[in-house]
């Protein structure tokens, strides 16, 4: 099978793209590096890595070209930078989608759009499901729905195969942690690491799913042969467990890495959602999908992916 991943360099896409060459598909990657790197795909030389901009519709489709899947995972994907700049946001996003779906129409390939859990917004159900009308909080929770929307319209106006994945909360080894919007999980773990005091925006008690990156990685491999029952849904990609607040979150990362974080507590960060967890009878359903990885383990290895990475073992405990 030749696939085509597009946002290749970055966290997910790397991951993906690495585990698709393991399993013997040729695999080309589209990444405009302003976040990926090529070195995220070091371990998987076989990748075909172009740079370019999913916003140009004639290079999208020529990437495509004899593709007979195609993973949409590039994205710019921070809900604070969209609330800062929604249009560049909704640009990408947005029309990047359409011209990935103008591709597919054009060679005849499934997609696999990597949705997120923000289309949901703050509501009174919990677990999320997927029969609950979205309530998006920022514009990048809006570009996403607008992206499901698109996928939804292509299996039904044109006959290609899409399945949006709502995901919730992905972390583990090999997230970025230096970036000003980087998520949760990695800048816990390297603030801990190198003795530095962690930051928790809001009381702490907002509550999240997270998901093992080797869980996200596999839902994309199940979704892209899932059967007609699957195409044109959205459907959520989670742990498998309860919400863990983002206070219990440090303080288990400060186990493993035998600290005693003592945070201090910034603003609530605008657009953010108060409480996320993920229903994934559908994607049992669907797509047999089942997360393998609980959080304490997934914490684990992902402490000592960076514990190598920044080359000294943990602080003393304070």
């Amino acid at each position: 099978m030749r696939c085509l991943v597009t946002g290749a360099a970055g966290f997910i896409g790397s991951r993906l793209s690495i585990q698709l060459v393991a399993d013997g598909n040729d695999v080309v990657g589209l990444d405009n590096l302003s976040a990926g790197i090529p070195e995220n795909l070091s371990s998987a030389p076989e990748v075909e890595l172009v740079e370019g901009d999913l916003r140009n519709e004639e290079l999208v489709e020529t990437v495509a070209r004899g593709c007979d899947v195609i993973f949409h995972q590039g994205a710019i994907r921070s809900v604070p930078r969209s609330m800062e700049v929604p249009g560049d946001v909704t640009d990408v996003n947005v029309r990047g989608t359409l011209n990935v779906l103008l591709a597919a129409h054009r060679w005849g390939a499934r997609v696999v759009f990597a949705s997120s859990s923000s289309v949901y917004g703050d509501q009174s159900e919990l677990p999320l499901n997927e029969t609950l009308t979205p309530r998006p909080q920022s514009p990048y929770a809006a570009s996403k729905v607008a992206g499901e929307a698109y996928c939804g319209t292509w299996t039904r106006a044109f006959g290609i195969p899409t399945v949006s994945l709502r995901y919730f909360n992905v972390y583990g080894p090999g997230q970025d942690s230096s970036s000003e919007y980087a998520v949760v999980v990695p800048k816990f773990i390297v603030a801990c690491l190198t003795g530095h005091t962690p930051v928790v925006h809001g009381d702490g008690d907002q509550a999240r799913d997270f998901t093992f990156i080797d869980d996200a990685v596999e839902a994309n491999i199940l979704a892209a042969r899932a059967p007609g029952p699957a195409w044109g849904r959205a459907i959520n990609v989670g742990g498998g467990a309860a919400p863990t607040s983002i206070n219990s979150l440090l303080a288990l990362v400060g186990e493993l890495t035998s600290t005693r974080p003592e945070p201090i507590h910034g603003s609530p960060r605008p657009g953010d959602v108060r409480m996320t967890e993920a229903d994934i009878s559908l994607a049992t359903e669907l797509l047999g999908f089942r997360p393998r990885v609980g959080l304490r383990e997934g914490l684990r290895r992902t402490v000592e992916w960076f514990r190598a990475e920044i080359g000294q073992q943990a602080v003393p405990a304070r």
